[in-house]
C-alpha cells in the first residue's frame, strides 16, 4: 500500500425516498487510511459525490462512540459488520486491505421500511418501548442508594439487560425478523429489580402484544441476534421475556 492510503470498492444500495426499489450502485474511495472509522470513509464518499454535484448517500449517525446505535447498516452480509460486539461507528478501516470491495446495505426487515438509501424507519421499536419499558410510579425524592439492598447478581443482570441501545440489529440479522431479544431485554432490565414490581404484569403483557402487532416474527432460538449485538445481549433474556409473559396472562 501506497502512502496516499487504500483504494476501497464499495456496493452501496441506493433507494430514493419514497420509492418501492432500489439498487446497488459502484462508487471506489481512494486515499483511505487505516485509522478512519468506516462512517469517515462514508463521509469523504458524499464529499466527492457532493463536489461532482451528485447526491449525498443518506446514513443514520450520531454519538459515533458506540453508544446511540443509530448506524446501524449492513456491512458485506453482516448487521453492524463482522466484528463482534460492535457498531458500524466503531469498525476501523485496518480491517480491510487494500483493493477490498465492500458491500453496505440497510437493515431489512419489513418492520423496518426503508426512508431513503441507508436509512430505516426503527419507530416500531419507540411504539414498543412507550407500552411499557419504563417505571412510572411516583416515588418521591431519590432515596438512599443503599435504602433498598439488591443482590449484586440481580443488580449485574439488571444492568446488563439495560445496555440494549435499541439499534435493531437483531431484527436484522433474524430470519424470522424478530424483535424478541430488544423486547425482552427492556422487560428484563426491570424483572431484576424490585422498582419494576408495580407494573411488572402491565408490562409483559403490553409490550409483548405490541410486538406482535407490529409485525416482528417469532423467535426460533436461531441465535443470531445475540451473533450480532452491539452490546452482546444475552440471549437467556428471551427466556425470561416468556416466563414474565406466561406468568401475567395466567394472573389476567
Amino acid at each position: 500500500m501506497s502512502d496516499k492510503g487504500m483504494t476501497i470498492h464499495l456496493k452501496i444500495w441506493r433507494q430514493a425516498r419514497g420509492a418501492r426499489d432500489g439498487k446497488f450502485v459502484d462508487y471506489t474511495v481512494n486515499d483511505v487510511q487505516n485509522e478512519m472509522s468506516f462512517l469517515e470513509m462514508l463521509d469523504i464518499l458524499n464529499e466527492d459525490l457532493v463536489r461532482k454535484g451528485e447526491e449525498a448517500i443518506e446514513f443514520d449517525n450520531d454519538c459515533r462512540e458506540g453508544i446511540c446505535g443509530t448506524c446501524g447498516m449492513v456491512v458485506s452480509g453482516v448487521a453492524h459488520g463482522a466484528h463482534a460486539g460492535t457498531t458500524t461507528c466503531e469498525i476501523r478501516m485496518r480491517s480491510y486491505r487494500d483493493g477490498d470491495t465492500i458491500t453496505v446495505e440497510p437493515f431489512r426487515a419489513s418492520t423496518f421500511p426503508i426512508i431513503k438509501d441507508l436509512v430505516v424507519d426503527r419507530s416500531a421499536f419507540d411504539r414498543i418501548q412507550a407500552k411499557g419499558g419504563y417505571v412510572s410510579t411516583n416515588v418521591g425524592s431519590a432515596p438512599d442508594g443503599n435504602a433498598l439492598v439488591i443482590p449484586k447478581a440481580d443488580a449485574d443482570n439488571a444492568m446488563d439487560a439495560a445496555s440494549c441501545i435499541g439499534c435493531g440489529a437483531c431484527v436484522a440479522a433474524c430470519p424470522n425478523g424478530s424483535a424478541s431479544l430488544f423486547v425482552s431485554a427492556k422487560i428484563s432490565q426491570f424483572s431484576w429489580l424490585p422498582q419494576g414490581d408495580a407494573e411488572r404484569t402491565r408490562r409483559a403483557l403490553l409490550m409483548v402484544d405490541q410486538m406482535d402487532s407490529e409485525g416482528f416474527g417469532d423467535c426460533s432460538n436461531h441465535g443470531e441476534c445475540e451473533a450480532v449485538c452491539p452490546k452482546e445481549i444475552s440471549i437467556q433474556n428471551i427466556a425470561r421475556m416468556r416466563r414474565e409473559f406466561v406468568k401475567a396472562a395466567c394472573k389476567g
